[in-house]
């Protein structure tokens, strides 16, 4: 899409502008997340949600109509912007469920990005420019030719209208009595699906996040991993989405703003170090990627949860991951269907790995605090997440350009490179989820019952 709008000197440098649009979501994001989960706590869960969902619905397409590369920029910033659904979603899969099956609520949220990593790079690597792909269905100078991404992105905000209609059905988790101090949590009886108010009045205490170390130590490993892990899907979309070198001049069809260094990486030409697949090659690898994260989170996380608790087994899935992500350039030198078979294998160990990881640290962020301020919490989080993930795919993309340009260096040539400087911050996020650093919540009683 990059290329398309014609913004980049060079093909080594479609790399750095693309990253600049999916940092643009970030940054959009990460301004307004706090505010967003403030309102959610005065207001409740469900609003926010649903507005959140509408703006994917009206910025998603407007993204596919863009004509140039800053419309592209500013509809990305729009969407990040108003779009605070994050943060109450996380809260909601915590308050929705007793503290014993916190664990599937929250494993269900990453799920839920299992299914998009199915739906979404399978959308957008079949329907992207479907004149070319379709002619018999989509003719020549036709609105879909003029507009060869709105296609897909069309198709996502009809599913987000479909999630909006089914948002008028779900259940508040959060009710407030007599005022704004005084609340009910409804996870008992939520569970059951039933919407009676326990007769219970809590009365809160506000205190101050920011010096609320189990919350904001987990919130500072988590960005560190969140920019891991957006600058290595960013450097692999990339690499991924390269047509066929040998054969076809195009450079890369369309970088997922969610999937960055990885797909970067698999697209990119083998003469710059990538593996030279096409837009189909990258849905496939992702679609078996986000079935086995299905599968993983709602068959083996919550196991895993109760056995070693929320961050007990993440060093250990932190160490496994270092090694994967430095075979990548030696898997770059397969080819046919070991080459297939090999990334996608290597692609589901690393996304479980991460996976697992996070979902451990929404966890003790959410209970480490009360119910009260778990909108503002989660803002917290998503802003500070947003902030990483906003560098991510810019210096993703950024490093991925200057490995390019030094593929005979005599130390650590090309992606070599790319996948040390990314094990250099995984290794940091490893270090840092020993104590004295990360500190998990203990149990509290600061709330008054009457």
């Amino acid at each position: 899409m990059v290329r398309d709008f014609n913004v980049a000197k060079t093909e080594t440098d479609i790399s750095s502008y693309a990253g600049y649009v999916g940092s643009t979501f970030m940054l959009g994001r990460a301004l307004t997340s706090v505010s967003w989960g403030m309102v959610s706590d005065r207001y409740g869960r469900k609003p926010v949600i649903i507005l959140g969902v509408i703006a994917v619905v009206i910025f998603n397409t407007l993204f596919g109509l863009s004509t140039n590369f800053w419309m592209a920029i500013v509809t990305r910033f729009l969407l990040g912007s108003l779009n605070g659904l994050i943060g109450p979603v996380k809260a909601y899969a915590t308050e929705i469920f007793r503290e014993e099956h916190q664990a599937l609520g929250l494993s269900t949220v990453s799920t839920a990005w299992g299914m998009g990593l199915i739906i979404g790079p399978a959308l957008g690597g079949y329907l992207a420019q479907p004149v070319e792909k379709f002619p018999q269905i989509f003719p020549k100078d036709s609105f879909w030719d003029k507009f060869p991404y709105f296609l897909p992105c069309f198709i996502i905000s009809g599913l987000a209208f479909a999630v909006l209609i089914a948002c008028i059905w779900i259940p508040e988790t959060l009710h407030y009595h007599k005022g704004s101090n005084e609340s009910t949590d409804d996870a008992d009886t939520l569970e059951n699906g039933s919407s009676r108010v326990e007769e219970v009045k809590i009365i809160h205490k506000n205190e101050n996040l920011f010096k609320n170390w189990p919350l904001m130590s987990s919130i500072i490993v988590y960005c560190i991993f969140s920019l891991h892990d957006m600058a290595y899907q960013e450097v692999l979309l990339r690499s991924f989405l390269e047509i066929k070198a040998r054969n076809v001049k195009e450079v890369v069809r369309k970088t997922l703003e969610e999937l960055q260094v990885f797909s970067l990486w698999v697209v990119s030409p083998r003469r710059l170090g990538g593996l030279n697949f096409t837009t189909n090659d990258v849905g496939n690898v992702l679609a078996i990627t986000g079935l086995s994260l299905i599968i993983y989170q709602l068959t083996l996380y919550p196991h895993v949860e109760r056995t070693c608790g929320p961050i007990g087994i993440a060093p250990i899935t932190g160490m496994l991951s270092i090694p994967i992500l430095q075979s990548y350039p030696f898997i770059a030198m397969l080819s046919g269907i070991t080459l297939f078979i090999v990334i996608s294998a290597a692609s589901i160990l690393k996304n479980i790995l991460a996976v697992t990881i996070t979902t451990g640290l929404f966890l003790l962020q959410n209970r480490a605090v009360e119910q009260h301020q778990r909108g503002a919490a989660n803002g917290i989080s998503m802003t500070a997440m947003s902030l990483f993930k906003a560098i991510g795919p810019a210096a993703g993309g950024a490093l991925l350009t200057w490995s390019q340009k030094r593929m005979h260096a005599s130390f650590l040539p090309g992606t070599h490179m790319v996948f040390f400087i990314m094990n250099l911050v995984e290794g940091l996020g490893i270090l840092m989820m020993f104590k004295p650093f990360l500190s998990q919540e203990k149990k509290r009683h600061s709330d008054q019952l009457h």
